[in-house]
C-alpha cells in the first residue's frame, strides 16, 4: 500500500468550493470524454444508471455538493474532501459512517492513463455512480464497519476483499463480462485489458481465495475475480466475512502472479 503521494490536495473555500485550474478542469473533460465512450458495452448497467442520475459535467471537475446532493436523495452516502493519502483507521471510518473519501486532486498529464493512487477523477467517476445503487451501497458500508472494527491484520486481508470487489471487480450478466470496480472504471487502459486481454486471469469470486490473492498497486492487474450479480453483493455483505478473514489468516497468502516487489504488494 503507497504510504506517501506525489500530489496535493486542494482545500476548499469557506463555502466548500474547490478552485480547480484549467488545466485540471481540461484533465477532467478528457478523461471522461474517453471513459464515457469506452465504457460502452463495458460498464455493468447500474454503473450507467448511477451515471445518468450524477450528471457529471464533462468541462470541468465537479463539486463535492454537486455529488451530495444525488446520493443523499438515492443510498443515503456523502462524500467527504480528504487529503491524497489517508490511513486505515480514516478510510474505514468513513466507509462505516456511509461517507466516501475523495482527494480533490487530479492527475497529470504524465500520469493520464494510470495512476497508482486515487485522485478525483478515479473516486467521483470510478466510485460515485455505484454508490447510488442499493446492494453495492450496502456492500460498501458494512465493508467499512468490519474494516473499523478489525485488527491491523485483519484489515490487510479485508484490503485484498475490497481490491477485489469495489476497485477491480466484474460482473455477469446476460449480456457477458461487465465492469463495476472504480479502477477499471477509471482507466482506459484496464477497461480493455480486463475484458478483452487474453492474459488476463478472471475467476468466479470465493471469498477466502480472493483475500488470499496479493496484488500490486502498480501495474495492470493480472487477476480478476467476478461476481454473479450485482444483487450478490448483498448476499457477500450478509455473510461471514470476518470468518473467512481469520481462514485467510491461518491458511497465509497464495503464490502472487507477478513479479514481488515488497514496498507495492499487498
Amino acid at each position: 500500500m503507497a504510504t506517501q503521494s506525489k500530489y496535493t490536495s486542494h482545500t476548499a473555500d469557506e463555502k466548500g468550493f474547490v478552485h480547480w485550474s484549467d488545466t485540471e478542469n481540461k484533465i477532467w473533460q478528457r478523461l471522461i470524454t474517453q471513459q464515457e465512450t469506452l465504457l460502452k458495452g463495458r460498464a455493468c448497467d447500474e454503473f450507467i444508471r448511477g451515471l445518468a442520475l450524477l450528471n457529471l459535467p464533462n468541462d470541468r471537475v465537479p463539486q463535492l455538493h454537486e455529488i451530495n446532493a444525488v446520493l443523499a436523495s438515492t443510498t443515503g452516502w456523502q462524500v467527504v474532501q480528504v487529503p491524497a493519502l489517508i490511513n486505515f483507521d480514516s478510510f474505514f471510518k468513513l466507509l462505516a459512517n456511509k461517507q466516501f473519501p475523495v482527494a480533490t486532486f487530479i492527475r497529470s498529464n504524465e500520469d493520464f492513463d494510470y495512476l497508482q493512487e486515487p485522485d478525483v477523477f478515479h473516486e467521483i467517476f470510478g466510485h460515485c455512480p455505484l454508490l447510488t445503487d442499493p446492494a453495492f451501497a450496502h456492500f460498501t458500508h458494512t465493508y467499512g464497519k468490519l474494516g473499523y472494527a478489525a485488527s491491523p491484520k485483519e484489515r490487510q486481508y479485508l484490503a485484498r476483499l475490497y481490491w477485489f470487489t469495489v476497485e477491480f471487480g466484474l460482473v455477469k450478466t446476460a449480456d457477458g463480462l461487465r465492469i463495476y470496480g472504480g479502477g477499471i472504471l477509471s482507466s482506459g487502459k484496464e477497461t480493455r485489458f480486463a475484458l478483452e486481454n487474453d492474459d488476463a486471469i478472471r475467476r468466479d469470486m470465493n471469498l477466502l481465495d480472493a483475500i488470499r490473492t496479493p496484488y500490486r498497486i502498480d501495474i495492470i492487474q493480472p487477476v480478476y475475480y467476478v461476481i454473479d450479480s450485482m444483487a450478490s453483493l448483498f448476499d457477500l455483505a450478509n455473510s461471514n466475512i470476518m470468518q473467512w478473514v481469520e481462514e485467510g489468516q491461518k491458511l497465509g497468502l497464495s503464490p502472487p502472479k507477478f513479479e514481488q516487489k515488497s514496498n507495492l504488494a499487498c
